[in-house]
């Protein structure tokens, strides 16, 4: 997917990988090389991670210290150009939680999302209203319009699922809380519980609701999380490997060991094959909705 779409982050990361490897390859420590190139551990630890853009002349001195061939060192110089493209979400910076930004070029460049939420409605399927209330409950302090512009970059996120071009399949797991604990007026449950029966007929989405009458499931041990993956490249492989998203209190984890990435796509496909099936996650939305609105 060009840059222009994903911005920055997909560049990050793949740079970021090589880096590591050819650190790995000259048996060097990060303290080690962090000493060569005079630099501290975590700025190195976080171009290897993707969490920050890099330039050309810094590329090529990190290859010269790993003992990199010349090919490779001009094809990672041109790889950090590319860590320079912004995405459309740029321009929302001052309101995008610090490290957030990796995770909306990601969702940009996935083209299959797998979500499960204990307790809220997924930023993708969020109205307005119901995105204004959890804003401020979350920070009482923000103002009128900084929640109006947070507002708007969740707006903006959503457009991705009608988009023209490579729109990604989501498929979303909720719990049944989160439809039964209102989140301001019973007027605006009934909309956003009725927004999410809409989006859910899009041709790629597909929305599921875990019963209480399903007794305990694996959702209890794992808390929210996404699973992203990525379109594949000419030779087949993806081309950025399978990420584990999780949303905590205090910060973000990004999972992408396979054995990490594993056990959550075996946990969401415990918890997809235990929920209702789309038809009959239908009808309960449906009702819900009709409930919230009879007051």
């Amino acid at each position: 997917m060009p840059a222009a779409t994903t911005g920055s982050t997909v560049p990050r990361r793949q740079l970021g990988r090589y880096l590591r490897d050819l650190r790995g390859q000259a048996r060097l420590t990060v303290r080690a090389a962090a000493r060569a190139l005079e630099w501290s551990e975590p700025k190195l630890w976080r171009i290897e991670t993707g969490q920050t853009s890099l330039r050309s002349l810094d590329a090529k001195a990190m290859c010269e210290i790993y003992g990199a061939d010349a090919e490779m060192t001009e094809i990672l110089m041109g790889l950090a150009k590319e860590t320079k493209s912004r995405g459309w979400w740029h321009a929302y910076g001052d309101v995008i939680p610090d490290g957030f930004d990796l995770y909306i070029g990601l969702e940009e460049a996935a083209d299959r999302i797998d979500w499960y939420e204990p307790e809220l409605v997924p930023g993708l399927l969020q109205t307005e209203e119901y995105a204004a209330v959890v804003m401020r409950a979350h920070n009482p302090s923000t103002s009128p319009e900084e929640v109006e512009r947070r507002v708007t970059l969740r707006k903006e996120r959503q457009v991705l699922l009608t988009r023209m071009v490579a729109a990604p399949v989501l498929r979303i797991v909720l719990n049944e809380s989160v439809l039964r604990r209102p989140v301001g007026s019973g007027a605006l449950m009934a909309k956003q519980v009725g927004h999410i029966v809409e989006v859910s007929e899009l041709p790629n989405v597909a929305v599921r609701v875990m019963p209480f009458s399903a007794g305990w499931h694996v959702g209890a041990l794992t808390g929210q999380f996404t699973i992203l993956r990525f379109p594949a490249n000419g030779d087949a492989k993806e081309s950025e490997p399978p990420t584990v998203f999780v949303e905590g209190f205090t910060g973000e984890l990004y999972l992408d060991k396979s054995s990490e990435v594993d056990r959550y796509t075996s946990a969401f496909a415990d918890m997809w094959n235990t929920s209702m099936d789309e038809q009959e996650s239908l009808h309960l939305l449906s009702d819900v909705a009709g409930s919230y609105a009879q007051g």
